[in-house]
């Protein structure tokens, strides 16, 4: 099922009492890379519905001309100039270095 499929199928939801089916469930877990286990299906059926159900009292309100927010505060970040500099030198970046070759850090291999 593609993404256009899948948010006809909110759409369909949203439209009927706002309940989330078993087959919806495991649609969006298999979107977002999730297992379920059998036992926990109800209470996230639940709480989803729930969820949509309170997203859905969002339409009530009437945002004409209200301009959309890119962040919830008006602070402008502070960033520095990036420039390449030597702040730390190879022998004490290594120095407490549980293990190393002379010039790098040595790890434990992790993959195959």
């Amino acid at each position: 099922m593609n993404n256009c499929a899948l948010l006809d199928n909110f759409d369909a939801v949203r439209k009927k009492s706002m309940k989330i089916d078993r087959e919806a469930l495991h649609k969006i877990a298999h979107l977002a890379r999730l297992e379920i286990k059998k036992e926990d299906e109800a209470a996230l059926m639940e709480s989803l519905s729930e969820t949509l159900t309170w997203v859905t009292k969002l339409d009530e309100i009437d945002t004409e001309g209200v301009e959309p927010l890119t962040s919830m505060s008006k602070e402008v970040n502070a960033l520095r100039e990036d420039i390449p500099n030597n702040a730390l030198q190879r022998e004490s970046g290594l120095k407490n270095a549980p293990s190393t070759d002379g010039e790098f850090f040595k790890v434990p291999k992790f993959l195959d």
